[in-house]
């Protein structure tokens, strides 16, 4: 008899895989805020929702889209959202204000964030002295495509000011507002800047899709696209955390062993901009600036700060708890739960 009723309930639980997963989380049905989803930069978030791996979890998620990270931020901040799928580099500002983040699984090795300029209307571009004065499109002000361009600035002796920001969005309206010369550089990510560059519309002058370019750039490793969310979150939603991180590593796995066909059968038909070519080759030059195992590099949160720093002198003398922007506890055990992916 008790056999009987051992089997009778392996039977019942296999029907529903997720109903253990969904006793045990604290909140299955969150929501994650994204500025630009399309992007590369944000790969493994798609890759974990398109394959199934947060259903895997138990988890019930909706993902919203946003013109840029500091918009999905303001939706945690604001409460609409729970968790952010942003840059890493938004936990250490957000630690400076007072409102601490902590980032728990990492898409990104390297922003991947790429600064060029419109042959079009800056045919004479020599320098980054030469955008005193000139209107530098970004994905959203604030974010991390803004951050680059206030930091590569700075190293030109520039202020911010000295420049003029507009939000252009990630899509196909920062390829517009590129092509019709409304912008005179850009500071965007793929596949917008291999579209915009294979047909002659931008000229390369930082390309931090290339890890070791990108550690040049920032002086230490810059760790870039994450999933990060308030601290109180995780302190109440332990194993609502670890699945999300669980998902995110097998994505980051699954990516690595991915050829361009994969990638094409996988993504959303609007992700490819209307070329296919374009896409495959933005892939294969943002495939190595992604996490292979979403563990967040033990010095990342100092060039981070440093990189805020530069340009935010009130933050560069904050005194702040860099170790408790980031934790690599719930990586840790995805990776160990699936070594393989």
């Amino acid at each position: 008899m008790q056999r009987r009723h051992f089997i009778a309930s392996g039977i019942a639980a296999a029907s529903l895989p997720n109903l253990a997963f969904a006793q045990a989380l604290e909140k299955p049905k969150c929501t994650i805020a994204v500025g630009g989803k399309n992007l590369f930069y944000y790969l493994p978030l798609t890759i974990a929702e398109q394959l199934g791996y947060f259903k895997d979890e138990g988890l019930d998620l909706t993902i919203v889209d946003f013109a840029g990270g500091a918009r999905a931020l303001q939706a945690v901040v604001g409460g609409s959202a729970d968790v952010v799928s942003g840059a890493f580099e938004h936990t250490v500002n957000m630690q400076f204000k007072g409102q601490p983040m902590r980032a728990f699984a990492l898409q990104g090795l390297a922003p991947q964030i790429v600064l060029g300029v419109n042959p079009k209307t800056m045919p004479n571009f020599k320098t980054v002295a030469d955008l005193k004065g000139k209107k530098i499109g970004v994905t959203a002000p604030g974010s991390s495509t803004n951050v680059l361009v206030n930091f590569v600035l700075a190293k030109a002796g520039l202020k911010p000011s000295d420049v003029s920001i507009v939000g252009v969005g990630a899509s196909n309206g920062a390829v517009a507002a590129m092509r019709s010369g409304q912008i005179d550089a850009m500071s965007n990510l793929d596949p917008v800047v291999t579209l915009l560059q294979r047909s002659g519309d931008l000229k390369i002058v930082t390309d931090t899709r290339i890890v070791s370019e990108a550690e040049k750039v920032f002086g230490g490793p810059m760790p870039a696209g994450c999933l990060y969310c308030p601290q109180p979150f995780i302190d109440k939603n332990p194993n609502t955390v670890q699945a999300m991180a669980n998902a995110m590593v097998r994505a980051n796995k699954w990516i690595q062993k991915a050829g361009p066909g994969d990638i094409i059968k996988v993504v959303p038909e609007s992700y490819l901009l209307g070329d296919r070519a374009v896409y495959i080759d933005g892939f294969l030059a943002a495939q190595k600036a992604l996490s292979p195992d979403g563990t967040i590099p033990a010095k990342g949160a100092e060039t981070a700060f440093r990189a805020l720093g530069s340009v935010d002198a009130e933050l560069a003398k904050a005194k702040l708890d860099l170790s408790a922007v980031y934790t690599n506890a719930f990586v840790q055990k995805a990776n160990a739960k699936y070594p393989k992916g």
